[in-house]
């Protein structure tokens, strides 16, 4: 992402880490809801950005991503900039630009790859499961000054993903289909070998084994494969936390890339005090994050440090009140507590999905609503 374009991240001078926010689009035929591969064309027509707006696997994905981002303003800003220009650009062209986990009708059973060697090497490895990548998230990466703090920081971080990905469930439909599950792209992304929960890593040694497990048996082509919710990013000196769909709206992705900073701050300050993360086991956090792909905000997760049922609402109020020394610091905690006050009203992308569709019974009306919230007004000047 264009993350690495800037000034390094001041993280060791406790200033607030940068951060920025990748987001990836489906482009849609408005009239029968399907995939449209005309990337390219929409690229190419879209205004440009300060970040960048470039291709995906397929030709029916787009994807958009910050500059750096040092305050709220900034990264609010860039977000609508970026979902202006490819809204604009695909309805100038007659489709739809769609915030959305995965296609509700699904894919092509002949997926439309980008021409690039990468992508052909990873359908040919990966056969059916290239279906996997054909799923939209919201990536958010935050500044870290070395590997060792990435890695203790992506250990503190571990217990708060079930409820990353629950307030974002955003892809209840699939194959024309109710999945029965909030976001179904979680599951789809799952299946790839690399992908899931990150191991709790006690030295840099431990990750390079574990990266290099990966590589050896295949299961990943190169760094960029490793799929884990949270990485140390490849070519960036950032984590990136990639546990979520797709934000429905830019609101959303402002308040999920706010609170991932606020996560990553208050850990900063935990390592840098010596005090260790919970060591949630592999299991139960596989188990706490397919709850919330199953429930996402409107039902029960699992409680990662119990075991134990509780409301998803619940474990979302604990994750926001452990951010809260980390949202102080860089100045995020009223505009994240108002931006979760209106998630908890509103009901989360996947509720308001389902809630359009019981309307009439028409996926017609999932489509409109996908797009109309996918549409950020332009904004008048850069903060």
């Amino acid at each position: 992402m264009a993350h690495g374009r800037t000034n390094s991240p001041n993280t060791h001078d406790g200033s607030p880490p940068t951060f920025g926010i990748e987001e990836e689009f489906l482009l849609l035929d408005p009239g029968t809801g399907r995939p449209a591969a005309q990337a390219p064309l929409v690229l190419r027509g879209a205004a440009p950005a300060a970040g960048a707006l470039t291709e995906e696997i397929t030709r029916f994905q787009v994807e958009a991503a910050t500059p750096v981002c040092r305050s709220a303003a900034q990264a609010r800003h860039h977000v609508a900039a970026a979902r202006h220009a490819l809204s604009e650009s695909a309805e100038h062209h007659g489709l739809g630009l769609a915030a959305v986990g995965c296609a509700p009708y699904g894919a092509p059973v002949y997926l439309p790859l980008t021409d690039k060697p990468r992508y052909h090497r990873i359908s040919s490895r990966f056969g059916d499961l290239v279906e996997s990548h054909t799923v939209c998230g919201c990536h958010v990466h935050v500044g870290m000054p070395d590997l060792p703090t990435a890695l203790a920081v992506s250990n503190h971080l571990r217990p708060h993903l079930p409820a990353l990905l629950a307030i974002s469930a955003n892809s209840p439909y699939y194959q024309g289909r109710d999945t029965g599950h909030a976001s179904w792209r979680n599951i789809l992304w799952s299946r790839l070998p690399s992908a899931g929960p990150p191991p709790l890593f006690r030295t840099s040694d431990d990750y390079h084994r574990a990266v290099d497990a990966l590589l050896n048996c295949g299961a990943a082509l190169d760094t960029g494969m490793v799929y884990w919710f949270i990485r140390p990013a490849p070519r960036l000196p950032t984590l990136e936390i990639r546990v979520a769909d797709v934000a429905a709206t830019a609101e959303e992705a402002l308040l999920l890339g706010l609170l991932v900073r606020g996560l990553a701050a208050t850990a900063l300050r935990a390592v840098a005090d010596g005090r260790p993360a919970p060591e949630v086991p592999d299991q139960v956090l596989r188990l706490a994050l397919w709850r919330a792909a199953h429930d996402g905000l409107e039902g029960d997760g699992l409680d990662t440090a119990t075991g134990a049922l509780a409301p998803a609402r619940a474990l979302l109020d604990r994750s926001v009140k452990a951010a809260l020394p980390g949202l102080d610091a860089c100045g995020d905690t009223a505009v994240v507590t108002g931006l979760v006050d209106r998630l908890l009203r509103s009901g989360s992308g996947a509720h308001r999905q389902r809630a359009a569709h019981a309307r009439r019974g028409r996926f017609s009306d999932v489509t409109a609503l996908l797009v109309e919230q996918t549409r950020a007004p332009s904004p008048v000047q850069r903060p």
